[in-house]
């Protein structure tokens, strides 16, 4: 198992408290527990980079990540908790909004879906703010070690078709249990960042 030189840089709430902007940043989107923060240490070889929580809502703050030294990955509040009072709701969506609209070293914007389920309102209001910025549809699907292999393709499928993805698309396959999809996922950002600092 490649070790991944990796560290939590800093959180922010606003954009005052961002990091230098120098540096290529990758965006994690999703729902309250789809797994954010499993696919940052599963990516990275580290078992408690980033917090985990069994409780949705949690991550209320915006959160940066430095990787080798050369690019960041950053994991956004997840939305769509219902259990989260309207006002920290609407409080977390200006946050994200902030983030997502000014950000000029952000690269990419990956959202993440839950593999078992259906995309809900919200993970198809976030892919099409993510076109409409002109950013690749990037999806990753998560949890499919919860799935049986039957169930997999017809299930990104459904995805596939929610999501109204295309041929520019990518949807990638992941489990942070199995690893399923961890080094297509690291070899995209990796990619993407290269081609911003060249």
């Amino acid at each position: 198992m490649d070790y991944i030189e990796a560290k939590f840089l800093t959180t922010a709430v606003k954009p005052e408290q961002y990091p230098d902007t120098f540096v290529p940043e990758i965006a994690f989107v999703g729902r309250s527990n789809v797994g954010k923060s499993s696919l940052i240490n599963c990516l990275t070889n580290r078992a408690k980079l980033a917090r985990t929580s069994s409780s949705p809502g949690k991550t209320a703050t915006i959160n940066f990540y430095e990787i080798k030294n050369s690019f960041r990955l950053v994991d956004l509040p997840g939305y769509g908790y219902a259990r989260v009072s309207k006002t920290e709701q609407e409080r977390w969506v200006k946050m994200i909004d902030t983030y997502l609209s000014d950000r000029y070293n952000l690269v990419q914007v990956i959202q993440l879906v839950d593999a078992r389920h259906k995309p809900s309102k919200d993970d198809i209001t976030m892919i099409n703010w993510i076109k409409s910025f002109g950013y690749k549809p990037v999806v990753v699907a998560t949890k499919t070690d919860k799935l049986k292999k039957s169930q997999l393709d017809p299930n990104l499928t459904e995805i596939y078709n929610s999501l109204e993805l295309d041929d520019n698309s990518i949807l990638f396959p992941f489990s942070a249990q199995t690893r399923q999809g961890k080094d297509e996922v690291l070899e995209y950002i990796e990619a993407v960042c290269k081609n911003f600092t060249n």
